[in-house]
């Protein structure tokens, strides 16, 4: 009679351990992830304040490094495509022909959903146009309202932009 005792125990023995590992693994699954918010926040604003020190200095010098490759670029109502695109068929020439872009009244709201983080700008922006003697024209100053939606992912541990999209409208002049 021992024999059977004995591998019953045994058996007690083996379902107790395996229960025990199960609910072991159980408990490390359901361990939370704390994430600091405002840190991604304040990683999400110098990536959006980056950009527009850029713009405000003419260049594109150091941008792309903030968007993936394959980020979509809309303004004003059209589509831009890649952010190379944008640079290369618009934004780019386009800088070369401002004196000055400044920023005023710049507001930004940001929102982190890891791994995604929205932002929405509001602000005034003044250009002004360098006077052309070839084409005849004058230096000129354009003053008008942006706002600015823009969509980051968390990718490898950077925030890039992946979605951008600004629309404007003239002031009264």
């Amino acid at each position: 009679m021992k024999p059977p005792i004995f591998v019953l125990l045994f058996t007690i023995l083996i379902v107790s351990c395996k229960e025990s590992k199960q609910q072991d693994t159980t408990i490390e699954t359901q361990k939370e992830v704390v994430v600091d918010t405002t840190n991604e926040k304040e990683e999400v604003l110098k990536i959006m304040k980056s950009y527009k020190n850029a713009i405000q200095n003419l260049t594109t010098e150091g941008t792309f490094q903030l968007f993936t490759q394959d980020a979509t670029v809309f303004e004003q109502g059209k589509v831009e495509g890649t952010y190379k695109d944008y640079i290369d068929g618009h934004l780019g020439p386009e800088l070369g022909h401002f004196k000055s872009f400044t920023f005023s009244d710049y507001q930004i709201d940001v929102n982190v959903s890891l791994p995604y983080a929205y932002t929405t700008e509001n602000y005034l922006y003044t250009i002004v146009l360098k006077a052309d003697e070839a084409k005849g024209t004058k230096e000129r100053t354009i003053e008008s309202k942006g706002v600015a939606t823009s969509i980051l992912k968390k990718i490898d541990g950077d925030w890039k932009i992946i979605h951008s999209h600004t629309s404007f409208k003239k002031l009264n002049q």
